[in-house]
């Protein structure tokens, strides 16, 4: 669908006195505009609009994993061997591994509104595992350690405190640490990537009777440097292929075929970008105006040369400052290079609902793992895509805490960044080392949240699926509805997909700008509705639960659950 069908239906009446008689167009970028008008828009993002707020003093829990819920609540979990938490059970539960642990929690459900934690209970090890949502909103989490290296758990979310985690039976072929999972276009059906001596992949639900092997994950392995491939970024591309990267190099794979489509440049410099050489990854959104058709990756920051064995003897080396954009569709690749204004390893990489990316968490010197790193990168950076060169990092307002390693990052549904998790240590030490277990829970609000632009802000947005439906399904029209009372002349309607955080990596992450057909009175004062188009293809955009943003002058409304079945 290309952007022909973008102009605006005729307004009735009060729609034109509403939005000042001028036509929203939705979904177009500032550029594209060719505004004339005086038409309100939020300024310029400066740090000093960035807030951070503290929200609990104690998690109980390290939030070496994360993700969000369509329920509005937040999972989180370590790893059940580190010994007690800071999280006393009333009652203490059988556990498969250590005893000591049995009496405490290593996962709780953070509820957002009643910024309150409730205690979740594991039965086995998930320590350094991976996950990803199935399309009704399941997370589907697997692998970890010893007990729980094999192990499939499901958790699926509730409204009421009913909920908690469950172990399937069936376990995967090998043992997965450090590995990575997608959800696959396939409804309820993930791949599970890489892991410590795993270099295969395999599916959940099995697809075969033993793990495929993928030689790429031999050829990218470094013995020296405990891997530098391990927790390989995966992406889905719009054509259903996988993007994986580990190392410095990165392939296109047809797992349907079980083949290499393409060999990508490796990534230019020194270094690594893998675990524990740990930089991040983002895919930045996808548009509608190109049918999304261009697919773009970013890579940025990781670990220099010999940082691993550096560590051992206490010796931090500093980071990378370098990104990297390859765009991975075409038949032209090419890495283009440019500096974060540090050195950054350990980050977490969000794609915020105005298309800019935070980057965020971790250190300056060093390599992921217990006590391999040091200066703590306590300033975030937001990058601008669209900008042009030299003019798209910023840097915001520092935090007080460090994050460092089994920290981790999530974009909540109200706009704010929930921010969570550290520890450099084997166990919960509170005192008497540099860098303490920390527990402390952060929101990071940004700029465009501020009541000084409220008069933009759409509000109360709703979702409304074609009749008796339960979503919506790929190409299909669907309305929403929200208050607007200023008109910005720049109005676009943007779906994100949740990811699980885990290590620096954001499994599953993606942004879609969405079509946006017109708009129409929406049957109160102030209310329009929009008619929008969901994604074209599965590939474009998998089934499951959606966080519905509309932006106006680049101002974002609280997101709404949009379901693509």
């Amino acid at each position: 669908m290309g952007g022909t069908r973008a102009s605006c239906k005729p307004l009735e009446c009060f729609i034109l006195f509403l939005l000042l008689l001028n036509c929203v167009i939705c979904s177009k970028r500032p550029h594209e505009l060719g505004q004339t008008g005086p038409n309100p828009t939020r300024s310029k993002s400066s740090q000093h609009g960035w807030n951070w707020n503290l929200l609990m003093n104690n998690t109980g829990v390290v939030a070496m994993h994360m993700a969000v819920t369509h329920h509005n609540k937040v999972v989180i979990f370590d790893q059940t061997n580190a010994g007690p938490s800071q999280y006393r059970l009333r009652k203490c539960k059988a556990r498969g591994g250590s005893r000591e642990s049995s009496c405490y929690a290593h996962s709780v459900e953070y509820n957002i509104v009643k910024n309150k934690v409730r205690a979740l209970h594991l039965a086995t090890d998930t320590w350094c595992s991976s996950g990803s949502f199935l399309s009704n909103g399941t997370l589907l989490q697997t692998g970890g350690n010893g007990s729980g290296s094999k192990k499939i758990r499901y958790y699926k979310p509730c409204q009421n405190n009913g909920c908690d985690w469950m172990e399937s039976k069936k376990e995967m072929f090998v043992r997965r640490w450090y590995a990575s999972s997608l959800s696959l276009p396939k409804e309820n059906s993930v791949i599970v990537v890489g892991g410590q001596s795993a270099f295969s992949y395999e599916f959940v639900p099995k697809t075969s009777n033993k793990p495929y092997d993928l030689p790429f994950l031999h050829r990218t392995f470094e013995r020296n440097s405990k891997g530098n491939n391990l927790y390989p970024i995966l992406h889905l591309s719009n054509n259903g292929h996988l993007f994986i990267f580990a190392n410095r190099d990165s392939i296109l794979f047809d797992y349907k075929k079980r083949k290499v489509v393409k060999n990508f440049p490796k990534i230019p410099g020194n270094g690594a970008r893998s675990y524990p050489s740990t930089g991040s990854s983002v895919i930045l959104p996808l548009d509608y105006n190109d049918n999304f058709g261009k697919v773009e990756v970013m890579v940025c920051g990781g670990a220099a040369r010999g940082s691993y064995t550096a560590a051992q003897r206490r010796r931090y080396l500093t980071g990378l400052r370098s990104c990297g954009r390859m765009v991975i569709t075409g038949n032209r690749h090419k890495w283009r290079m440019e500096n974060m204004p540090g050195p950054r390893i350990m980050s977490d990489m969000l794609v915020l609902p105005t298309g800019d990316i935070l980057i965020i968490n971790g250190a300056k010197r060093g390599c992921a793992g217990w006590g391999t790193a040091s200066d703590p990168a306590l300033e975030p950076y937001l990058y601008k895509p669209d900008n042009g060169p030299g003019k798209r990092f910023q840097t915001l307002k520092k935090t007080k805490i460090a994050r460092l390693y089994h920290s981790s990052a999530v974009l909540l549904p109200d706009g704010r960044i929930l921010v969570a998790g550290g520890n450099p240590n084997n166990r919960y030490i509170m005192h008497g080392v540099t860098h303490p277990t920390e527990l402390r829970l952060q929101a990071l609000t940004p700029d465009y949240m501020d009541p000084q632009f409220d008069d933009l802000r759409p509000k109360d947005v709703m979702v409304i699926y074609p009749r008796k439906a339960h979503g919506v399904e790929n190409g299909r029209i669907f309305n929403v509805t929200f208050g607007l009372t200023n008109d910005s002349g720049n109005l676009s309607v943007v779906a994100y997909a949740p990811p699980f955080t885990t290590h620096s990596l954001s499994m599953n992450q993606r942004m879609l700008r969405l079509e946006c057909l017109g708009l129409e009175s929406g049957g109160g004062q102030d209310r329009v509705q929009a008619s929008v188009v969901a994604p074209p293809s599965i590939y474009v955009a998998p089934p499951g639960f959606y966080m519905l943003t509309v932006v106006n002058g680049g101002v974002p409304s609280r997101s709404s659950w949009l379901r693509i079945l």
